[in-house]
């Protein structure tokens, strides 16, 4: 009898390697071609992007015709978009319960808009861009190869971790990225090894395409010390509360646009001229776009204190008018402004808390502490890993139950007191209380 049991047990483990294998196989082949197809449409995107930056400095004048192109976007978007217009909350919503495909269309809506929202000077990102057309490619690969529903959920994982690690260069913070946002609290790692593969594949074709990313220092970092970590938390309570500052900021201002300007195009169009008379009354176009000038001033000098203010206004103002792009670069520089700002106040090196608001103010407003601390050693090195793990830690709770992701599902609350309902999101939980 004991021989018998020790013999099915051999069988059963021997079995468990043999699948364990064929699913490494599989999703080597699969999750590499996800991750393909996105890394090189993050190549396309990014030169693009480029190109249209570029111009934009070269030709002033195109600010003002910012409000005509979001408005075409918008009415592009009213008219054919369909489901499209969901975004990256299209791709969650799936990945939790959904039935419905991800329309191909997707990739030459987002990647245009984008395109327009940048070339006439909205502030906005890339990130949005990047994971959507990931989504959408990963699902039409999913159809083609006739992959079950389990298999598609973790194939649009494997879309959004390519996306996000090819757009940034970090294809390790992409990866974890993948299947951490999808809910608070909880991860799959089912989607380990698939999201990693596509991940580093994604990075590395977007690399082969010629495509490089910038990267930053943070300078000498202090040694570790009772009185830096106060004060490190002192400045991480702040990221995060900036963090739920932006993502409601943005909410609320895409319900008043509605409210108010019920149709897209005339939302947009309104908005683009709110951009450009805010851009004069400032008195400066530092803050469209992407802002990297910006960013990079933050690791090598002295920014002006409400650097970050303005972005965080300037990018709230353009998402919500309806103009297409993502939020998270733009949180970059939000983070890295304030964390230079805050430098001189805590008697902290400025680029030192550049670095650490660049990815606690991100992790505050995506929920994903683990892909942020990944983030900041793929950028920055592990010298102040001590330091980027608390203040994601402490952003990620500081920042409370809200988001960039309406549809990303609260699957552990932040705290034990707070009782959830079932499958709660971040914008069912808004609406119910």
């Amino acid at each position: 009898m004991g021989q018998w049991k020790w013999n099915r047990g051999a069988v059963s483990r021997g079995r468990l390697h043999y699948d364990i294998m064929l699913f490494m196989i599989k999703w080597l082949v699969i999750g590499g071609a996800a991750g393909a197809l996105a890394g090189s449409a993050s190549a396309v995107f990014l030169v693009s992007l480029d190109a249209a930056t570029q111009a934009r400095m070269d030709w002033p004048w195109l600010l003002f015709l910012l409000p005509a192109g979001g408005a075409l976007v918008s009415w592009i978007y009213w008219k054919f978009g369909k489901s499209s217009s969901k975004g990256n909350n299209l791709i969650l919503e799936q990945i939790h319960a959904g039935s419905d495909s991800i329309p191909l269309r997707m990739i030459p809506l987002v990647l245009g808009g984008t395109l327009i929202t940048h070339l006439f000077g909205g502030s906005a990102g890339r990130e949005g861009t990047a994971v959507q057309m990931g989504g959408s490619l990963a699902d039409g690969l999913g159809r083609l190869v006739r992959l079950g529903e389990h298999d598609r959920k973790i194939l649009l994982m494997c879309g959004i971790s390519a996306g996000f690690g090819s757009v940034f260069g970090t294809p390790l913070a992409g990866a974890v990225f993948g299947f951490e946002v999808i809910a608070i609290g909880l991860i799959r790692y089912e989607a380990l090894f698939p999201c990693f593969v596509a991940s580093f594949t994604g990075h590395a074709v977007t690399t082969a395409w010629g495509v490089h990313h910038a990267h930053y220092s943070m300078g000498a970092v202090p040694p570790i010390a009772a009185s830096v970590l106060i004060k490190v938390f002192a400045a991480s309570i702040v990221f995060g509360l900036v963090s739920l500052c932006f993502s409601e900021l943005t909410h609320k201002l895409k319900l008043l646009y509605a409210k108010l300007l019920p149709l897209p195009p005339v939302r947009s169009f309104a908005g683009g001229i709110v951009i450009v008379a805010l851009v004069y009354l400032v008195g400066s176009r530092d803050y469209l776009g992407l802002g990297l000038p910006l960013l990079a001033d933050s690791f090598r000098q002295t920014v002006e204190p409400f650097a970050f203010l303005w972005k965080l206004i300037f990018t709230a103002l353009t998402l919500g008018a309806g103009f297409q792009g993502g939020e998270v670069t733009p949180l970059f520089v939000i983070g890295a402004t304030l964390g230079n700002a805050l430098g001189e106040l805590l008697q902290l090196h400025g680029p030192f808390l550049a670095g650490l608001g660049l990815i606690a103010v991100f992790c505050g407003a995506t929920n994903t502490p683990i892909a942020c601390f990944l983030l900041g050693l793929e950028l920055f090195g592990s010298e102040a890993a001590i330091y980027m793990f608390a203040a994601c830690v402490v952003s990620y709770l500081c920042s409370g139950h809200s988001g960039i992701y309406t549809a990303q599902r609260i699957g552990v609350s932040k705290s034990p007191r707070t009782g959830l309902p079932d499958d709660a999101t971040l914008g069912s939980w808004k609406n119910d209380k």
